[in-house]
């Protein structure tokens, strides 16, 4: 065989045209490519090309393959054949078509029969089973009747409307009719005989059934008569000692126990936060619309309560409702009140709210279970009554119904007469009842828009009525109600706060509505996180703010107020403490520090701040442990003020105290007998404005409950700070003062045991430290003048000096011309695609001003034949 032509090319057609000569000698086709140098030994393979001739190849491969490509994108026009073996030629007819019904069969059995163990296959014929069909019977069903009510039946529907047979088919003239001679009936008669003809069959087959059910609970009789005759019992003489049955195991137990054990009940649907407060709104507004309505006099919708209508269809059926054991609530005289006579005990108006609130949940539980367990015991009595016949349970329904009916028609009865025999209200309860609502709470309330609006809402009201009040605002006002609440809300955070430094300032300060209202604030700031934290900024930086123009002016500062101090105390309930650097609680702490620093200890109010202050800088750094070294001094500086001034040595105080001056000795006892008579007291909050002490002895007793909180939180410091690596030396002039200056002998055993445990926890000499060097570091080397050898190849181009390192260079710079080739051949396929399109479209736009033309062409024919008839008939 010879070999296969040579498929020709664009540069076998530019040879035919012209000679290698004429190419070569032609200088618009031949490029030279110049060398800069000459190397010997070097052979050049480009030396000149003919780049026309490259152009034309690749043109002409672009269009035998990129652009049929994109002639064809988004074209199918092929049928491909996919079936089994369609072009495998080695394979034989048989053989393809056996495979193709064996891989359909696994198709179709793959998800059918993954649980199918070794049965046999059926095999069916139109949908029916072969093996029924050669049976060559048919399953009539006896109660198939009874369940197609109100249809014809198959022998009808067969004679009258299949195949032309029955009423309404045409006589043969052959056939022999006694009805010949008379009238053809009409076909609404024919329909009325058809239909008289399927009742009478429904009514036989009624017969039927009732003749059968009959015969049934005959035999059923006679069964039970002769039933105890072919019992045979033996003698217990003659009876055989039965083996005893095993005993189960533990794993039946158990099996049998779980299977007794109550199985998890559908919880109804948790309510959404907006869906809560929607219903808590709902709630009120419903309660003040009561109480409006008992403030004019208007209870006659209260008075009487009509019974609840039940069902046929209810789940309490079965049960003999005489009397409706439900009892109602309702308002009377500004209380609770339950008809059928039982009065509950007046309390206040909160306290009954909240009751009500909990009856009336605790009511709605009983009623689920009550629920639960009358469908438990109808359904037992559905257990028991299966054995009973259809017949049975309907008469027995039948006279529940009628037994239901009579006890409702009692029931509204005796309803209508307890209606009319309820006397009215005198015109005094009414009174009364007016009188009782108007001193009730309203149950909703507008936010308030300023401060002073907040003030007039609360002034005059008990602490709890006044938390109540803030929860209804709050509750009436929820930002998912409406879209002006969060900053109606985010307002009365503000002002709440105002008014709990307002409470604070009183005298005498009322502490106890502080600690009521404290909730609500907690619950404002939850919602509003970001408008609580600017208000605190604001009232922190405003403290600050006077402090320093009082130091700039005065040259010393006075110790916060009690409003403050409740405000550094809502900080630290509110944000978290324990953060490295937070936007409230960071300039809470700069607060704290600036005054125990510069605010000097003069009188026993100031020394009662002070500790107030220390305390709360105690709870600010109790988790994260943070060194607060102002807490330190200024917990040295008053017990230096219980030391005289004499022996005070060995340790320094810092400002704002003084080592001597006139303060130096305000908590030293002026006679130790005071301390045989002292008791622990807790320091109230109220000393920072005023210490009730009057005589000296009361003052000594209030300097020794002084010292006794001091001490305390010198402890808790010990024991926060013990893993600190300076607490040696922190604590130092702490362990000197109270070891060698503190008159202990003198105070009550209690403050004596706390300052032997604080001497425990300190060390009495601080440990030895190596002082503090540079550390060593490495010497550095003189720089080596051995010269560093770099191979230079490639005209000056550095190479790696390893193998690895060249190899990897030149698979770099391979990867590099590989690259830039795709990019140009890219960018060269990009603008073949752009002119075949442009092409494609300057072809499209000769092709339509071709046929423009050809209309215009032919328009103006018709025009040029039209005038010249429209001139000949002129003439």
């Amino acid at each position: 065989m010879g070999k296969p032509p040579k498929k020709k090319s664009l540069a076998d057609k530019v040879r035919k045209t012209k000679t290698s000569s004429q190419i070569k000698n032609n200088a618009f086709e031949v490029k030279i490519n110049r060398k800069k140098f000459d190397v010997l030994g070097r052979k050049s393979k480009h030396d000149v090309g003919l780049p026309g001739v490259s152009r034309s190849k690749a043109i002409n491969k672009r269009k035998d393959t990129l652009l049929k490509e994109f002639r064809l994108q988004n074209k199918a026009n092929k049928f491909v054949d996919r079936r089994f073996g369609e072009y495998d030629t080695k394979m034989a007819p048989e053989d393809k078509i056996l495979q193709r019904f064996t891989l359909e069969r696994q198709r179709s059995q793959t998800k059918k029969d993954i649980y199918n163990l070794n049965e046999e296959e059926e095999l069916t014929h139109y949908g029916q089973s072969l093996a029924e069909i050669e049976k060559l019977t048919d399953v009539v069903d006896s109660d198939s009747d009874t369940d197609e009510k109100g249809l014809l039946s198959a022998e009808l529907t067969a004679s009258n409307f299949g195949g032309g047979g029955g009423l309404l088919r045409k006589k043969k003239p052959g056939e022999n009719d006694e009805n010949e001679s008379q009238k053809p009936k009409s076909r609404q008669e024919l329909i009325e005989e058809l239909i008289l003809k399927s009742k009478q069959e429904k009514r036989e087959r009624q017969t039927q059934k009732e003749e059968a059910q009959e015969l049934t609970e005959k035999l059923d009789q006679e069964w039970k008569s002769i039933q105890s005759l072919l019992v045979h019992k033996t003698p217990k003489a003659e009876r055989k000692e039965e083996p005893e049955k095993p005993k189960l195991d533990d794993y039946d137990v158990m099996v049998r126990e779980l299977g007794f054990e109550m199985k998890a009940q559908p919880s109804e649907k948790l309510k959404t936060p907006e869906e809560l407060a929607k219903e808590e709104r709902e709630r009120l507004q419903e309660l003040e619309a009561d109480r409006l309505k008992r403030m004019l006099g208007d209870v006659q919708e209260n008075s009487t309560q009509k019974q609840s209508h039940l069902s046929a269809d209810d789940l309490n059926d079965g049960f003999i409702l005489d009397n409706d054991d439900r009892k109602t609530l309702s308002y009377e005289d500004g209380m609770w009140s339950v008809d059928g006579g039982e009065e509950e005990g007046q309390k206040d108006e909160e306290g009954e709210e909240g009751d009500g609130e909990e009856e009336e949940e605790e009511e709605e539980e009983e009623d689920e279970d009550g629920e639960d367990d009358s469908s438990g015991v109808d359904d037992e009595d559905d257990e028991g009554e299966g054995g009973h016949s259809d017949l049975d349970s309907d008469q027995a329904s039948g006279a529940e119904d009628e037994e239901e009916e009579e006890e409702e028609e009692k029931g509204d009865e005796g309803e209508e007469e307890a209606a009319k025999a309820k006397p009215a209200l005198s015109e005094e309860e009414r009174k009364a009842m007016q009188e009782a609502a108007k001193a009730e709470l309203p149950y909703t309330f507008a936010a308030p828009e300023s401060f002073g609006d907040l003030k007039a809402l609360l002034d005059g009201h008990s602490a709890e009525k006044q938390r109540l009040i803030v929860e209804r605002i709050q509750k009436c006002n929820h930002p998912s109600l409406a879209a002006g609440n969060k900053a109606k809300l985010e307002k009365l955070f503000g002002f709440l706060l105002e008014y709990v430094g307002e409470l604070a300032t009183r005298t005498p300060p009322e502490l106890a509505t502080v600690n009521i209202l404290i909730p609500q604030v907690y619950a404002l700031c939850q919602l509003f996180p970001a408008a609580a934290r600017k208000v605190m900024q604001s009232l922190l930086s405003d403290g600050a703010h006077s402090m320093e123009q009082s130091i700039e002016v005065k040259g010393r500062a006075v110790f916060p107020g009690l409003n403050m101090m409740i405000y550094l105390k809502i900080v630290a309930l509110l944000f978290p403490t324990s953060d490295f650097r937070h936007p409230v609680t960071t300039p809470a702490f700069v607060y704290i520090s600036q005054a125990l620093t510069k605010c000097p200890v003069t009188s026993l109010e100031s020394v009662s701040a002070g500790l107030v202050l220390c305390s709360l800088a105690v709870e600010f750094v109790s988790l994260s442990q943070r060194f607060f070294p102002e807490l330190i001094n200024f917990l040295l500086g008053l017990l230096h003020m219980a030391v005289p001034v004499d022996t005070c040595t060995g340790y320094l105080v810092v400002p704002p105290f003084r080592q001597r001056g006139k303060a130096s000795e305000l908590l030293l006892l002026n006679d130790a007998e005071a301390s045989n008579s002292w008791s622990r007291k807790a320091i109230p909050l109220t000393s920072v404005h005023r210490v009730t002490a009057s005589t000296d002895l009361e003052k000594d007793h209030y300097r020794l409950s002084v010292l006794h909180t001091c001490l305390d939180l010198v402890k808790r410091c010990t024991l926060l700070y013990r893993d600190l690596p300076s607490y040696d030396q922190i604590f130092q002039p702490v362990r000197t003062l109270l070891a060698k200056h503190l008159p202990v002998q003198s105070y009550p055993s209690s403050l004596q045991e706390l300052h032997r445990e604080i001497l425990e926890a300190l060390p009495e000499t601080p440990s030895k430290r190596a002082p503090l060097v540079f550390a060593k570091k490495k010497p550095i080397p003189l720089k080596l003048l051995e010269p560093k050898i770099v191979q230079v190849l490639d005209y000056g181009k550095k190479r790696g000096n390893t193998k690895e390192e060249r190899e990897r260079e030149r698979l770099k710079h391979k990867y590099k011309k590989e690259f830039k080739g795709a990019l140009r051949e890219l960018r060269k396929d990009t603008r073949f695609l752009a002119q075949a399109k442009l092409s494609d479209i300057m072809s499209r736009d000769a092709e339509r001003k071709r046929k423009v033309r050809e209309l215009y062409g032919s328009l103006a024919t018709q025009e040029g034949e039209w005038k010249a008839l429209r001139k000949k008939k002129r003439k």
